[in-house]
């Protein structure tokens, strides 16, 4: 059985990932991409579907554990009876191919350890063939070719030796204070010969290099509040989470982690959503990060490319459109947890709000001074011409849901929210020509809102019209500039949002008949939802009870500091696709947020950090307001 999510770390060089658990196994691996088919994929299923384990013989958990400061190379400790020794992982930057390097060092006495390696390809199915090398192992199966090798030779046994009929490769080794090995991983197309970039380069060479790279990166934040770390490893992980050669984000490394243990709520997360543009143009152009910034810019042009009306959820990695949904039967999920699903049918779903979402990022692009072609602006007429003719159509609103389109509030103040920005930089670049229409449309749909979108009887914004379900996205009316955070209205929905609450957190709407989402079972509380409550909290005047509400939230962080997507907290873990690029964009705001409100200074954040040895927090913010 795989490790609670909580366990699990994150791995990177900026065009896939690794999820290495607390016993030092690395149970996810997809490459050469982050939507690639994995080679590793115990995480979802057993060990027969795939990983690579580094442990002291015969241990479980490692003692301790942490990334090395503003990086994202991972230190993990045993201590043994015998001595006690370290494994370090990390994957340098891309040069050609990926890999993953591993180093296993002595820090006292003589510990026996063992590497296995299960490989298995096409998301945890096919065993490759393997053959031994001479200085290693490598493994091929159609497409894919991976090596296996160490910077060093092994006493006794020279290297890895392949395992027989179970597909494994085991080395055994003892290491003594003051020794190290290193062990890489490569992977290659498998028409190519063997990867002389990714494993030629010494350990110790390709160690520095990528501590040196994170430690640049990071020197750049322009946050100095008092979450000064929990905002940087909030930012590592979305630099993490980042495909370099086209500047796209993922929501997340992984795909099918419930938000329901057992239940069928499992999703592919290893995708791009126009959900996030504005959040997280705002969060990292705040932060001190422009050129990832006008590169999540340029991912998103182009990705809309083509006809801008026919604007879709989510993209690729590299822009693509089509991400066709199927499931693995052969993978019995995540403690047991089916269906297991690689691809997402969101794609194809109909969702108002994204017009509003890129409208809204192309004008905070303008306000701050990033470049962006001349076409920009017929993108914004006829992104506005779609809306002017279907703004009145139901959707599956902003949490995708698979049941029956609605009127969703939060769809509706989106797209005030387009039309609101198209006025704004229509102003900004003097083009008024279309303005009058756009500022009649804005205006029409703000009353209507108001109108059948408020329910008097509850004194909130409901999810949708005629509804009674209540939902955290009406938390984010004063930020986008909908109504004043004094209004009585939005004052209404902060206190109504308490029936969101369980023990401490926010879960996305009300359950109940009222919510049709398509989906069984109840989830957990999601953590962006409660960090929206904080800054809500905060522009209402309740900064004590927002401060409250956001160390909750940090404190809910693992060992090394990654929030996934929920929070159970009935049962206290973590729940849904990990880590989680929302929550983390999330908390930068409401850190941001709260660093600058006008009030005493913030309560010291070091009594969120108790539970955790070198792991770092961060918050949500109301950047999104126009001036």
């Amino acid at each position: 059985m795989s490790s609670p999510i909580e366990d699990y770390a994150l791995l990177s060089d900026l065009e896939t990932a690794a999820m290495v658990g607390r016993d030092g196994s690395v149970d996810w691996l997809c490459m050469p991409r982050f939507d690639s088919p994995a080679c590793l994929a115990a995480l979802l299923g057993t060990r027969d579907n795939g990983l690579w384990r580094i442990a002291p013989a015969g241990a479980g958990r490692c003692t301790r554990r942490a990334y090395r400061p503003d990086t994202l190379v991972l230190d993990s400790e045993w201590e043994t009876g015998g001595g006690a020794v370290r494994v370090t992982d990390f994957m340098p930057p891309r040069a050609q191919f990926p890999c993953l390097i591993r180093v296993v060092e002595g820090l006292r006495g003589a510990v026996p350890v063992r590497s296995e390696l299960r490989l298995r390809f096409h998301q945890g199915r096919v065993v490759p063939w393997i053959r031994d090398t001479g200085p290693g192992v490598l493994a091929v199966a159609g497409p894919d070719a991976v090596w296996l090798s160490t910077d060093t030779p092994v006493p006794d046994t020279g290297g890895p030796v392949p395992g027989g009929d179970d597909g494994s490769t085991v080395l055994d080794f003892t290491v003594h204070a003051g020794q190290r090995l290193a062990l890489t991983l490569a992977w290659s197309p498998s028409h190519l010969p063997r990867p002389p970039a990714a494993l030629d380069v010494p350990a110790e060479t390709a160690l520095k290099e990528t501590c040196g790279f994170w430690r640049s990166w990071t020197a750049q934040c322009r946050y100095t509040g008092p979450w000064r770390d929990a905002v940087v490893r909030s930012l590592i992980t979305l630099k993490a989470l980042t495909y370099a050669p086209t500047g796209g984000i993922v929501a997340a490394p992984t795909t099918s982690l419930p938000g329901r243990i057992g239940g069928d709520r499992n999703w592919d997360y290893r995708y791009c959503w126009l959900r996030d543009s504005t959040l997280t143009l705002s969060c990292l152009l705040r932060s001190g990060y422009r050129e990832e910034a006008t590169a999540w810019l340029d991912w998103l042009l182009r990705a809309i490319a083509g006809d801008p009306t026919d604007l879709q959820t989510v993209y690729g990695v590299g822009g693509q459109r089509l991400l066709p949904e199927s499931e693995a039967p052969w993978l019995p999920g995540y403690e047991q947890s089916r269906p297991v699903r690689f691809g997402n049918s969101a794609a194809g779903q109909y969702q108002l709000d994204v017009y509003g979402e890129v409208l809204d990022t192309l004008w905070l692009s303008l306000r701050m001074g990033i470049p962006m072609p001349a076409r920009v602006w017929g993108v914004v007429e006829a992104l506005m011409g779609h809306l002017g003719r279907h703004w009145a159509d139901p959707d599956q609103g902003l949490w995708q849901t698979r049941g029956p389109r609605q009127q969703f509030v939060h769809s509706k103040v989106m797209a005030w929210v387009a039309a609101d920005r198209a006025v704004r930089m229509a102003r900004h670049l003097g083009r008024d020509g279309p303005s009058g229409a756009w500022r009649a449309l804005r205006d029409h749909i703000h009353r209507e809102v108001c109108r059948r979108g408020f329910d008097p009887g509850l004194g909130a914004f409901v999810q949708s019209y005629g509804s009674s379900v209540l939902d955290a996205s009406a938390l984010l009316m004063p930020a986008l500039g909908f109504l004043p955070a004094h209004d009585p209205r939005v004052q209404g929905t902060v206190r109504a949002a308490a029936a969101l609450d369980e023990g401490g957190f926010l879960h996305r709407y009300t359950a109940g008949d009222g919510a049709r989402d398509g989906t069984a079972g109840r989830e957990g509380t999601f953590v962006s939802c409660s960090l929206w409550f904080a800054d809500a909290l905060a522009a209402t005047g309740r900064l004590h009870e927002a401060r409250d509400v956001f160390e909750r939230v940090l404190a809910i962080r693992n060992d090394v500091g990654l929030l996934a997507e929920q929070w159970d907290p009935v049962a206290g873990r973590q729940l849904g696709n990990a880590p989680q690029e929302f929550s983390h964009l999330a908390l930068i705001g409401t850190a941001f947020a709260l660093s600058s409100a006008p009030s005493r200074s913030p309560r010291s954040p070091a009594a969120s950090d108790r539970r955790r040895s070198g792991s770092p927090r961060a918050p949500r913010s109301a950047a999104r307001t126009p001036p």
